[in-house]
């Protein structure tokens, strides 16, 4: 039997997120992050001095490392996600700066919606203000597993433990009702440095980790061989040449779990069975593959598989459906209203929808719900119920963070609206 195993060395991945409040420090934090785990590069850090002398700082501003649009540097603002690839002796990191705004409340969406922790800033002297909380709620929304509560700004508190602890009991009070799983807060000052990489000299009460420690230490990653395998095709490979005159491979990413050569599957939506008989990657034959791969599936049979299609282990697919129910946040400006004409866009298929409902909208500040809207605003968060015109293969988003999620677009010129994560398959 072939075994997988998860990379937990020195080089293991973590995706994070950064969001908080404007001027809650988030970019400062990520440039402190960067500076003080020897992540800058010397031209890249001569760039940030040069910046900040013609601003007439005395100081570096580090949170230019993270502003990379012009347009930011003349604000002074964050107003798109920034991704930065750093590692250290012990682990890698992909980091996604996102802007603290309400208007980019979606930006928030795309930086943490591949992300393993987030870490939401607040700043001290304020606690925990709507902003936090919509950012919690779209943490909890995405399934993000870990979260750290980074607050910031503590040397203009004179470093109180107090205030820390005021903040963070009202935070982790608010993230149990939301249902996330883990809160780990961390009293810092970004400009400072304090308890970014190194330990504070100004906050001996504290004795957690540093946010760096902590990033390098939180446990990631999930065995592929414990999640049924779900293999959305990208693209049906058929050469027809002389060479290969019979070949027809599907090819795409392994979504989740493990395919092996010798396994019965499906193909989704028509529901025809066929058994693997080859598993291509970079040229050479395999024996196994598993999630994140991306490989060439051959089958047995010479069944009808497009784009779009889904091949999964016969014994464990999905459920199809045409009522789709889904807890979404709205990214456009538009509204979204019952009755609306939209695509869905699930894995690489896209397929025609209508809004048949919208049942309900969360309200932030007490978690409850605003029942019948009949609409959703930007930045909203609510429960809707999708039909679409063709069956779908759709997970829910709580068991498959990849199959479970979708994309609403305007059919008129492709624009997203809304991200959707799927409750269950509606009977």
């Amino acid at each position: 039997m072939t075994t997988t195993t998860i990379d937990t060395s020195a080089t293991s991945l973590l995706r994070f997120a950064t969001a908080g409040s404007v001027d809650d420090g988030k970019s400062t934090l990520v440039g402190r992050l960067l500076h003080d785990s020897k992540s800058v590069l010397a031209d890249q850090l001569e760039a940030v001095e040069t910046a900040s002398r013609n601003r007439g700082q005395q100081a570096p501003d580090l949170a230019l490392l993270t502003d990379g649009l012009r347009a930011e540097r003349e604000q002074g603002i964050t107003i798109d996600v920034a991704y930065r690839y750093f590692a250290t002796p012990r682990r890698r990191f992909i980091l996604a700066d996102t802007p603290g705004h309400v208007q980019y409340t979606r930006n928030m969406v795309t930086g943490a919606s591949t992300a393993e922790l987030t870490i939401i800033l607040v700043d001290a002297r304020n606690g925990v203000v709507e902003q936090t909380r919509r950012h919690a709620a779209v943490a909890a929304l995405l399934r993000v597993p870990h979260i750290v509560l980074a607050v910031n700004k503590m040397d203009l508190v004179d470093h109180a433990e107090p205030v820390f602890a005021r903040i963070a009991e009202e935070f982790t009070a608010y993230a149990t009702q939301l249902g996330l799983p883990e809160v780990t807060a961390i009293p810092i000052s970004a400009l400072n440095g304090d308890n970014v990489v190194e330990p504070s000299a100004h906050m001996d009460w504290y004795g957690g980790p540093t946010v760096l420690e902590h990033l390098e230490t939180v446990p990631v990653g999930t065995d592929p061989s414990d999640a049924p395998a779900r293999f959305p095709v990208q693209y049906v490979i058929r050469p027809q040449t002389a060479a290969h005159p019979d070949y027809r491979g599907y090819a795409g990413q392994i979504a989740s779990g493990v395919l092996r050569v010798g396994d019965r599957v499906s193909v989704l939506p028509s529901g025809l069975t066929s058994t693997i008989t080859g598993i291509d990657a970079l040229g050479r034959a395999m024996d196994v593959a598993w999630a994140p791969q991306s490989v060439t599936l051959l089958l047995a049979d010479d069944v009808d598989i497009s784009r779009g299609d889904l091949i999964t282990p016969t014994a464990a697919a999905p459920t199809t459906t045409q009522d789709v129910e889904a807890t979404v946040c709205h990214l456009h400006e538009r509204p979204l209203k019952v009755g609306d004409r939209v695509l869905l866009k699930h894995t690489t298929r896209t397929v025609k929808a209508i809004v048949k409902d919208i049942p309900s909208r969360l309200t932030l500040e007490d978690l409850s719900q605003d029942a019948s809207p009949g609409a959703l605003a930007i930045n909203d968060i609510g429960r809707v119920v999708i039909r679409t015109a063709e069956p779908l293969p759709i997970d829910a988003y709580a068991d498959f963070r990849r199959t479970g999620s979708f994309l609403l677009m305007d059919p008129a010129d492709g624009t997203t609206l809304t991200a959707g994560m799927a409750e269950r398959p509606a009977s």
